[in-house]
């Protein structure tokens, strides 16, 4: 399948195309024209596109969407609005728009019911939003939540659900090869998973 993957050239982005291609699908990364795509392989496919001004057309021709951006840490509230929330939202109608067949959302722990006292208050929100969007799109839909990442590769041994300890971490590699997985089975749609590594 083509897949159109924003936030590609971010940490856990990079991993997901090399996941998605070793899967043996066609992997499509949203980049902007500043983007650094020296990780990217170099035969990926690039589209130039920026989450906070998306053209109508950005994901034509794909047969899946991910969205796997986010603003970053760094960042102050405005920009988390511009692209965890609108950027992501505008994303999904431009996804419905081009008869995409699944839209696949990285969002966070936490997103379920954002904790107005967090520290993370306004991006819980942001992301909420996001995947409340998403759910009342109409379309097919996967949302994975891990807990905090890290840069580690992982061990593919992974728990869901009611198994994950919301202090654990997930590692990037794992949260790459979870999102794979849901952009081609079938079982994912419409799944809301929280996720953490067992083990790195």
């Amino acid at each position: 399948m083509q897949v159109l993957v924003a936030g590609a050239t971010g940490k856990t982005g990079v991993r997901l195309i090399e996941e998605l291609k070793s899967r043996g699908h066609s992997p499509v990364a949203l980049v902007r024209s500043s983007s650094d795509t020296s990780d990217l392989p170099g035969d990926v496919t690039l589209r130039q596109g920026d989450l906070t001004d998306l053209q109508d057309d950005v994901c034509a021709g794909c047969d899946v969407v991910v969205f796997a951006a986010g603003s970053g840490g760094g960042t102050g509230p405005e920009m988390t609005d511009k692209v965890d929330r609108d950027g992501a939202i505008r994303l999904v109608d431009m996804a419905v728009k081009s008869d995409v067949q699944r839209f696949v959302m990285l969002s966070t722990v936490g997103a379920d019911k954002p904790d107005q006292n967090s520290e993370l208050a306004h991006y819980l929100q942001a992301k909420h939003d996001a995947d409340e969007h998403l759910k009342s799109s109409g379309l097919a839909y996967a949302i994975v939540r891990p807990v905090s990442l890290t840069d580690d590769d992982g061990s593919r041994d992974v728990l869901y659900g009611d198994d994950v300890d919301v202090k654990g971490t997930a590692a990037r590699g794992d949260v790459a090869a979870v999102l794979a997985t849901a952009v081609e089975d079938d079982s994912w749609t419409g799944k809301v998973a929280l996720m953490q590594s067992a083990s790195v």
